[in-house]
């Protein structure tokens, strides 16, 4: 048949009629969306069997089948056919005859066409080599002729996938992966292909083809409404450009969001975002179940043959307290109560940031149905939690999402509803406003070492740019915003003053060293000002660097880094004014004297253990009821040791330090010796505090040496091997000479871990320095102590001395 006979035939069968039809449905303002789709497929199926029936005349054993977007009834205006010939192989040539008349008239009008012409072998061996072919075929859809043929084909290829799902699916999510490498993520990209990249079409129909294996199944709450609305915008995408493309160029997203009567391009864009992160998130919670699933079933006959048949328990890890490990995902303890707990969330995600492990969907859905909201102002412990969270570095992301794809992040936080997928018009930012808060807050966690206050800082990172949401300048905006968030989480009036100056000026260093003259000391003067002290300049710096890298690769550069570098030189030699001294002795409690005259008397440890539900002396009432833990006092003879006896003793118990004060206490006139006082907060990882006398009766074991402390925590370790987790930036021990007449200062940033403090206090001990006091403080998954020391006879350290010992404690703490 000559080519013109093919086309008198393609015009005999109604093409012109197809072609105005069409065109007719692709105008109609009152259709769109499912509708137009399921509508344009059923018109092009009404062609196509016009097509087949004219073209066949008495050929048996051939079908006409429809394959991926087409099978599944969502044709866009311009997206091609995907259509697949079958046959039986009993008349090849009348086959290939009518394959002619059926795919020249779709060629003629110009539609594009993706064609095959295959017998069920071959279409299921094709299948087996290629897996895109595969996940075509498992939407297949009968059109016209034998239908017998079409299911049989349908019921083969189902049963193929399912008995192959554990090979083919770690084929299909390393696809995904690579798909993601090059066309980046969806949710954050100001021109997304909203076919190609992650959280697109392509991973929605990964997810379809999860759950046709039976394997495991995506979370589908939301799932149909986000690829609903990714088509939509494909299908308007497609009627503004008259074009089959699937990218959303920034000149055509203002038509696009016009076609679907949005306000405007920030609108469209913003529902992308919307849609691709749910998509993104449920693949995430998918590929994790299948790899689950795939592990339980390479381990399970093993282990049934180790145990004689019997079926394995599942092993469940402690993390914190109502949290613990499972099947290398967070999930919920069996006693937790997430309704009569409210810091749970927080508790539950930074455990799982901090171990490095995902927070599983259960979990997440059961907080989120019945947790209760938190107190305002939150209770300490919500802070902390919050600040480790923070604080965790790249494992934070993962966790953040799963908490937002919950709606638990805005409920925290209600503020974050404004920035909660804003896209940023500007080429050098790489993400969405709420993600480049997540970024610079991770960027921010390696620069804890570096500032005295680490959870100011990762909550300023977080906060920053809280006022995009809003009209006029953001850092006006934010400002107020950031008090009011800093107050409601907890933190008193100078705290929530040194964050809103924080937020208000975290373009400050950045501008005025990039665009001003710093050699002229009103300049200079001016940044003091706006500052106002070296602490929060401090702050600012590290927060600046921070929120540039989190920017792009175009925000910063060695130049930038130098120029602000210098400029905070400048600006801390003006604020230089004071020189720090020696902290005043607070003179002490009635209880404290108490407790340390007993210990005199005895010529042992005292301790007592109480809720604080007042501010120590000397602060100011948070408006927080709930201590942050509770307070050990303990009162010890001065002898050698102390300090790693107690912290090593807390350890033990598994008690974790948040601040600690270590002094010698001056006995009234009349009584011997010296006494050293230790005013703690603990509180315990995960259950119940010990009994005092436990704690006093291993603290007098520590102190005479029959209790090896180092070993029993050594044990302890092997037993729990350490998890992947966070990589934390390296402790950093600094010598501080001009903050005391009396004493050396030696200043120990670090991550916290259990026996940290025991680790310090012993390097101390074997250095040869008594530790004349001590302020312990914990920010979240940091620790910052400072400890006073001098030689045994009282006198401050010698300059090299003091580095010795700094340089010698630093090694310890990275060995």
């Amino acid at each position: 048949m000559t080519g013109t006979d093919v086309q008198k035939e393609a015009e005999d069968s109604g093409p012109s009629g197809y072609a105005a039809a069409r065109l007719r449905l692709l105008t109609e303002e009152a259709r769109s969306g499912p509708p137009r789709r399921a509508a344009l497929a059923e018109l092009t199926d009404d062609w196509l069997t016009g097509l087949f029936a004219a073209g066949a005349g008495g050929l048996r054993g051939a079908s006409l089948v429809a394959v991926g977007g087409y099978g599944r009834g969502e044709l866009s205006p311009r997206s091609d056919l995907d259509l697949l010939l079958l046959h039986d192989g009993s008349d090849t040539k009348a086959v290939a005859a009518l394959a002619d008349r059926l795919w020249y008239p779709v060629w003629d009008l110009g539609l594009d066409l993706d064609h095959s012409v295959r017998t069920p072998a071959e279409a299921r061996k094709t299948a087996g080599e290629d897996l895109k072919v595969q996940l075509g075929l498992l939407d297949a859809r009968h059109i016209a002729g034998d239908l017998g043929l079409t299911a049989s084909l349908r019921t083969a290829v189902l049963a193929d996938w399912r008995n192959q799902a554990p090979k083919r699916l770690p084929e299909l999510q390393e696809l995904c992966a690579e798909r993601a490498e090059r066309q980046g993520e969806l949710q954050y990209l100001l021109e997304p292909d909203l076919k190609e990249a992650r959280g697109g079409l392509r991973d929605a129909t990964a997810l379809r083809a999860v759950a046709a294996s039976w394997l495991a199944d995506a979370p589908r709450e939301g799932l149909a409404d986000a690829r609903r609305r990714l088509l939509d915008v494909r299908d308007a995408l497609h009627l503004a450009t008259g074009r089959a493309t699937d990218r959303l160029a920034l000149q055509e997203q203002d038509q696009v969001a016009a076609e679907l009567g949005l306000l405007d391009a920030d609108t469209l864009l913003r529902q992308v975002y919307e849609a691709a992160r749910l998509v993104s998130y449920a693949s995430d919670v998918t590929w994790r179940e299948v790899g689950r699933v795939l592990r339980s079933r390479a381990v399970r006959p093993r282990l049934r043959a180790m145990l004689g048949g019997g079926k394995p328990a599942t092993e469940r890890s402690p993390l914190a307290e109502g949290v613990v490990e499972q099947d290398g995902e967070v999930v919920l303890a069996r006693a937790a109560r997430p309704e009569r707990d409210p810091v749970l969330p927080l508790r539950a995600a930074a455990a799982a940031a901090q171990a490095g492990l995902p927070l599983s969907l259960h979990a997440v859905r059961r907080l989120a149905a019945t947790v209760r909201p938190l107190p305002t102002p939150w209770p300490a412990e919500a802070r902390e939690q919050l600040v480790t969270l923070l604080g965790s570095g790249r494992p934070t992301i993962e966790v953040w999402e799963a908490l937002e794809a919950e709606g638990l992040i805005t409920r925290l936080l209600p503020d974050w509803e404004r920035v909660r997928c804003r896209p940023q018009r500007n080429a050098v930012h790489l993400w969405t406003v709420d993600r480049h808060l997540i970024e610079t807050a991770v960027r921010a966690s390696e620069f804890t070492r570096r500032v005295s206050r680490p959870d100011l800082l990762l909550v300023a990172a977080l906060l920053h740019d809280i006022g995009k949401g809003w009209p006029g300048d953001h850092s006006v905006a934010g400002e107020i915003i950031a008090k009011d968030v800093a107050a409601r989480i907890g933190f008193d009036r100078h705290d929530v003053a040194v964050v809103a100056t924080l937020v208000r000026h975290h373009l400050l260093l950045i501008d005025t060293a990039t665009r001003r003259d710093l050699e002229d000391p009103a300049t200079v003067r001016s940044v003091a000002e706006a500052v106002g002290s070296q602490g929060t300049l401090e702050l600012l710096h590290a927060l600046t660097e921070a929120d540039a890298l989190a920017t792009g690769p175009a925000a910063w550069s060695s130049w930038r880094g130098s120029l602000v570098a210098d400029l905070v030189k400048r600006a801390s030699a003006v604020l230089a004014g004071d020189v720090p001294d020696d902290p005043e002795e607070a003179a002490p409690t009635a209880e404290q004297e108490r407790l340390a005259l007993e210990a005199a008397a005895t010529g042992s440890p005292v301790l007592a253990l109480r809720a604080q539900t007042e501010p120590p002396a000397g602060q100011e009432p948070s408006g927080d009821p709930e201590p942050l833990g509770v307070e050990l006092l303990i009162a010890v003879p001065d002898q050698p040791g102390v300090l790693p006896a107690v912290a090593g003793v807390l350890a033990m118990h598994r008690l974790t330090v948040r601040t600690a004060e270590l002094r010698s206490l001056h006995l009234p006139d009349g009584v011997d010796g010296s006494v050293l006082l230790l005013d703690w907060r603990v509180a315990a990882e995960y259950g119940s505090l010990p009994q005092a006398a436990r704690l006093r009766s291993d603290l007098v074991r520590a102190l005479d040496g029959s209790l090896d402390i180092a070993g029993r925590l050594a044990e302890r370790d092997a037993a729990y091997p350490r998890r992947r987790g966070v990589i934390a930036p390296a402790a950093r021990v600094s010598v501080h000479p001009a903050a005391s007449r009396l004493a050396t200062v030696i200043e120990v940033r670090s991550q916290d871990a259990p026996g940290l403090l025991f680790r310090i206090g012993r390097a101390l001990e074997d250095a040869s320095v008594r530790v004349r006091s001590a302020h312990v403080s914990t920010l979240g998954a940091n620790a910052v102590d400072a400890f006073y020391v001098t030689g045994r006879q009282g006198e401050p350290l010698p300059g090299d001395e003091a580095a010795s010992v700094a340089r010698k404690l630093e090694e310890t703490l990275q060995g």
